[in-house]
């Protein structure tokens, strides 16, 4: 175990007994070297949790990307798939209207099965899985509030 990898377990072991109130890290424990090991290991963690966090943000905004590409490929030529706008075809709802009359999940069976709707003009469309989830949070990244 490095010595790095050794301040951070102390740290965190020291960090949990403090918040449960059973411990007291004595004055001068890490030393001078020992503190800037500690250091070292907190600020690594930090730049893991952000970079984490950033890598879970690119990964949904791929997601979202992805399902934009989608229903503007396969929904554009009737529904408005935008924050704005309106349908190009008349009785076909904004997309993001669609949570005033279905919670948006509800819809990912409708969309992996064929959505079939009740109008001549909408075809039926079937998507896999991983589409069906791209669709579903580009749609709920749209909703109006």
């Amino acid at each position: 175990m490095t010595k790095v990898n050794e301040a951070v377990r102390d740290s965190a072991l020291i960090i949990d007994a403090n918040l449960r109130g059973e411990a007291r890290v004595p004055s001068g424990y890490f030393g001078k070297a020992g503190l800037s090991a500690v250091r070292a290991g907190l600020a690594a963690g930090v730049a893991l949790l952000i970079a984490n966090a950033t890598s879970a943000n690119a990964a949904e905004k791929t997601l979202i990307d992805k399902g934009e590409v989608l229903v503007k490929e396969n929904c554009s030529r009737c529904h408005a798939i935008g924050k704005e706008g309106d349908s190009p075809h008349k009785e076909a709802p904004p997309f993001r209207t669609l949570s005033a009359k279905y919670p948006i999940d509800d819809l990912s069976e409708s969309l992996a099965e064929g959505i079939v709707s009740g109008h001549p003009d909408m075809p039926i469309f079937v998507f896999n899985p991983h589409d069906v989830e791209a669709i579903i949070e580009y749609l709920q990244s749209i909703q109006a509030q």
